[in-house]
């Protein structure tokens, strides 16, 4: 079997045999335990721990404007030079069901992407689909504050989303089609149902998400995804790097261990 010469992933390389389908070379992957998916999820659940333990307010279905405020993507905060905010943001849920749907969206989605791709493209995908839709919400809604990791999750869809289209003769129908109804779906709920959530950051990461899976994933079909160079690794191991201090960030701001100081903006 001939192979792109990439360096995999050598966590992933073990489970990993070949096998003949057909007149065409395959990769069978046996499943992989979601390492990325798992401390990203890891990250949420503490910090929302602590946003329990420290905010008297928080509730099943509320946080509270404290916690906001302290850690939140307050946009006008953001303009004034908290720029750090577009990430911590994502750190921040609105009570325990926000959390707990986000946390099941990603596991599901990520669990995918550990095991049809690598859990480098996973962190990558997490970091630039929060910070795209951070973007996006800035421009179109800047006086509503943002909380929730939706963005990130969503960029998980728009790279399922990819890899079901640019995959398409390899995978079942069914699996193009589904990435297709969930992002119907999730449209549907944003503009009907929960018209309060924050659509455009749901719509930046997915952009971000698409656009990063088809610059990434192989147009040839014999090339395969799960095979990641030096510098691709290394960068999502940054990526989740970066995130998991942000949610110690997060926590230090929550705790009061880190303050700033907004009597400025009353001037």
């Amino acid at each position: 079997m001939t192979l792109d010469h990439k360096e995999i992933d050598t966590e992933q390389a073990e489970s990993v045999e070949p096998e003949i389908v057909g007149s065409e070379n395959a990769i069978r992957a046996t499943p992989v335990f979601p390492v990325y998916s798992a401390i990203l999820i890891g990250c949420l659940i503490l910090v929302e721990a602590v946003e329990v333990l420290t905010d008297p307010e928080h509730s099943i279905m509320t946080t509270s404007r404290e916690a906001i405020l302290l850690a939140g993507f307050v946009k006008q905060l953001f303009w004034h030079g908290d720029y750090w905010r577009i990430l911590t943001g994502g750190t921040l849920h609105g009570g325990l069901i926000h959390l707990a749907f986000n946390s099941y969206a990603l596991y599901i989605l990520g669990k995918l992407i550990e095991y049809m791709s690598n859990r480098a493209h996973l962190a990558i995908v997490f970091l630039l689909s929060m910070i795209g839709g951070g973007i996006l919400s800035l421009i179109f809604i800047p006086d509503i504050p943002s909380i929730g990791a939706s963005g990130g999750v969503i960029g998980f869809l728009g790279y399922l989303t990819a890899y079901g289209f640019k995959r398409r003769n390899l995978l079942p129908d069914s699996f193009l089609k589904n990435m297709l109804f969930n992002i119907g779906f999730i449209a549907v709920i944003g503009i009907f149902v929960l018209p309060g959530i924050d659509n455009y950051g749901h719509l930046g990461g997915l952009l971000i998400g698409l656009l990063y899976g088809f610059v990434q994933i192989p147009n040839d079909l014999h090339k395969d995804p799960r095979l990641v160079d030096n510098l691709t690794r290394n960068l999502g191991i940054a990526s989740i790097g970066i995130f998991v201090l942000t949610s110690i960030f997060s926590i230090l701001l929550l705790t009061g261990v880190i303050s700033f100081n907004y009597d400025y903006l009353l001037k």
